[in-house]
């Protein structure tokens, strides 16, 4: 079973950049050109970017617009986008501006009518986006920290028709710390929903862990993997990944 790499374009005033445990004071800039950004990793094989306005999340609606339709014009492979996304309207005008999957977060955990309502909408095109702190489901790009578990915000949408859940460990994301593997696989066990993998990638190793409990029988279905810090900084190779995942 193959797996799929997502590359990181993480979005702040207009550059793609790194957060350390989603810390907006705390970025490193990789690009000013998130277009040539994105045609980088689709030149380099990739089949899926996974894209986030950082400003967007914090404030409650899409920032990052210009950024966003550079990318969508840039690539031709498909584009998930997260960030600021709280109601159909704005799901909507994403879809046919051109993103293949919307990711809803923050509105997962405070307005679960809506995921469900746009999962029914649009078939396949609505990912949701649980974002965890020990264990606790985090929104508004992470500034809070609900009482609610992980697992009980997923099992919510069972069967709801989500295209995947992914499940990110806010402690690792961007800190190079390697993969929660045991939570994420414990996730992907307990739900049927395809399970896409984030925070903490940071060498071929981890993929490796990854891809092997992937394989198992009693680990469920784990869809990809998303790879940031890593992939800028050079400990991961695109390829390298996506050769290893493929098989």
């Amino acid at each position: 079973m193959g797996l799929t790499l997502y590359p990181a374009i993480d979005l702040k005033d207009g550059a793609c950049v790194r957060l350390r445990r989603g810390e907006m004071d705390d970025p490193t800039v990789y690009s000013d050109d998130p277009g040539a950004q994105a045609r980088a990793w689709q030149d380099a094989g990739c089949r899926w970017l996974h894209v986030v306005d950082l400003n967007g999340a914090f404030a409650g609606r899409p920032i990052n617009i210009d950024a966003v339709r550079a990318i969508l014009a840039a690539v031709s492979i498909p584009v998930q986008l997260g960030g600021g996304i709280r109601d159909l309207a704005g799901i909507e005008a994403w879809l046919k501006a051109g993103v293949r999957r919307v990711i809803l977060g923050s509105a997962a955990a405070k307005n679960p009518p809506l995921v469900k309502q746009a999962c029914r909408a649009y078939p396949g095109r609505v990912a949701v986006g649980i974002d965890a702190r020990d264990g606790f489901v985090a929104t508004e790009g992470w500034a809070e920290t609900s009482t609610m578990r992980a697992l009980d915000l997923a099992l919510r949408f069972e069967n709801a028709g989500a295209a995947a859940v992914i499940y990110t460990d806010i402690s690792r994301d961007g800190m190079l710390s390697g993969l929660n593997l045991e939570q994420t696989i414990d996730l992907a066990f307990q739900i049927s929903t395809p399970v896409i993998a984030s925070g903490g990638v940071r060498a071929l190793e981890d993929l490796v862990a990854l891809k092997r409990a992937a394989t198992t029988q009693s680990a469920g279905l784990i869809d990809g993997v998303i790879v940031g810090r890593a992939l800028y900084d050079g400990r991961v190779d695109a390829r390298e990944a996506l050769a290893l995942l493929a098989r």
